[in-house]
């Protein structure tokens, strides 16, 4: 059985990452043959700075290594060095009505932050179901807010299917039931992002230890004093709550009687104690690698493999279509 999943190298990345995305695939690459990609081609649906975004993709894959992804498990590659993924995306895009596009929840988000906004940030959902198509993916690990973009590749690929032959396998999201979605620590009823407006809600992968425990001990709680797990009236405390259950391994409950009495104060210590614990051993690997060779031998295998994967599964539908000679 094979998984795919990707990040895009827009910002640094958090520890909603990790808890979210990263923690997840460092178990499922002992269960799965593991695709793992750097998605920049998504990146740029908004203004990028093009020296810090290359800077992101070298750091993300360091960060990924780092984080416990094993080079030899995992398949690792960055998305724009594979030219099937877009030409896919062209072909997949002239099969999708536009409507379908213009409903997607993310598009309608981007597109009111963003003023004179690219026709690429109406079509990614495209490309990303491309991603997953191009490799026979049987699952792609990802959060409850991007569900929507797997069940568009499910939709895009039995429409495929039907009209041209089975050519595409229909994909399964795989949504971690605990640590999904990591909140602002100063507005905890936002999910953590790497676009933040407050950089203090957010807990940096790279952050220092000082600065790390200044944001969990400021984290935004509220005046009842008591450690109790409920996302509507307590999101603060029930946000650290899943930050702790997710880097311990205890489950929410267990986490609730383990403080059952304590203050807030002692509480937060405690969070930010176990996230330093959690971050300080992957920020030294990660120094270690960055500036190693090592990167450029995994991402030149990781190109050279996919190349081979996608450049079939792409010749196959553009022959059916009637493309070329």
């Amino acid at each position: 059985m094979r998984i795919l999943t990707g990040l895009q190298p827009s910002g640094e990345l958090t520890l909603g990452n990790y808890i979210g995305a990263i923690k997840q695939m460092v178990k499922y690459q002992d269960e799965y043959e593991s695709f793992i990609f750097v998605a920049d081609l998504h990146a740029i649906t908004v203004s990028q700075d093009p020296k810090e975004l290359r800077n992101n993709i070298k750091s993300l894959i360091a960060i990924y290594l780092a984080s416990g992804i094993d080079k030899d498990k995992n398949t690792i590659f960055i998305q724009s060095e594979n030219i099937y993924h877009a030409n896919m995306s062209w072909l997949l895009e002239c099969l999708t009505p536009y409507g379908e596009l213009g409903r997607m929840t993310q598009f309608k988000d981007k597109s009111l932050k963003h003023q004179n906004f690219g026709a690429g940030l109406l079509t990614y959902p495209v490309l990303m179901a491309s991603d997953i198509l191009l490799y026979d993916a049987d699952f792609v690990p990802t959060g409850i807010d991007q569900k929507q973009h797997v069940e568009l590749a499910r939709n895009i690929a039995e429409r495929v299917n039907k009209k041209y032959g089975d050519i595409f396998k229909i994909p399964e999201p795989l949504i971690p039931k605990d640590g999904a979605k990591i909140c602002d620590l100063v507005d905890p009823t936002k999910k953590m992002s790497k676009s933040t407006e407050n950089p203090k809600g957010v807990i940096y992968m790279l952050d220092k230890e000082n600065v790390i425990r200044k944001k969990i001990m400021g984290a935004t709680t509220d005046s009842e004093m008591e450690i109790r797990y409920d996302p509507e009236t307590k999101p603060g405390i029930s946000n650290l709550i899943n930050i702790y259950a997710s880097l311990s391994g205890l489950t929410i409950p267990e986490v609730i009687e383990k403080f059952k009495g304590q203050n807030y104060g002692t509480f937060k210590g405690e969070v930010a104690d176990l996230v330093i614990k959690t971050l300080i051993p992957i920020q030294e690997r990660y120094q270690e690698i960055i500036n190693s060779h090592e990167l450029d031998k995994i991402l030149d295998e990781g190109r050279d493999k996919t190349l081979e994967i996608a450049k079939k599964k792409y010749l196959d539908l553009r022959n059916r279509m009637g493309l070329g000679r």
